[in-house]
């Protein structure tokens, strides 16, 4: 029988994880996620939010029990994994050079041995983010009309939309 993992490839180092409750920002299925035991998280040095030095480029360094996949309060479109209990682990294999940094599989095929973890309850968490109190994200934009596209040339070059032609060619 295997036991059900999310692999992680992120630039957060183990502080960080710990200061959040778990590794967030990810665009995954919960579903999916929440049917995993384990999170394997592998280090992304060359991310530009990455704890830069943290440790090599692809290693594994934390092996964290999903306690629940939630919204993330940092970027309402995205999931924060959260565990109840991590293990960090060195010499656990470095990340397989996936297309994506979010991989459903098993703690067997990533050559994990779940009886080597030694795990440590996670501390509560401690990182403050604005949550509801932030504005709402702006929405993109689904198409322009040509009055509205008018109307706002003419507000950038002060003119009256009057004065604005466009030509499409097409």
């Amino acid at each position: 029988m295997t036991t059900s993992a999310l692999a992680i490839f992120t630039g957060k180092a183990t502080p960080v994880v710990l200061e959040v409750g778990g590794s967030q920002s990810w665009v995954l299925d919960q579903r999916k996620a929440r049917a995993c035991k384990y999170a394997v998280l592998y280090f992304n040095d060359h991310a530009p939010w990455s704890t830069k030095g943290f440790t090599e480029h692809g290693a594994a360094f934390l092996v964290g029990h999903i306690s629940d996949v939630i919204q993330s309060e940092e970027t309402p479109d995205r999931y924060l994994v959260v565990f109840d209990k991590y293990a960090e682990v060195s010499d656990a294999g470095a990340w397989g050079g996936w297309r994506n940094p979010i991989r459903y599989t098993s703690i067997e095929d990533l050559g994990i041995d779940e009886a080597h973890l030694e795990f440590k309850p996670m501390p509560k968490p401690t990182a403050q983010f604005p949550g509801n109190s932030a504005p709402p994200p702006v929405p993109a934009p689904k198409g322009l009309t040509i009055a509205a596209a008018k109307a706002g040339l003419a507000e950038t070059f002060g003119v009256s939309p009057d004065a604005i032609e466009i030509t499409i060619k097409g």
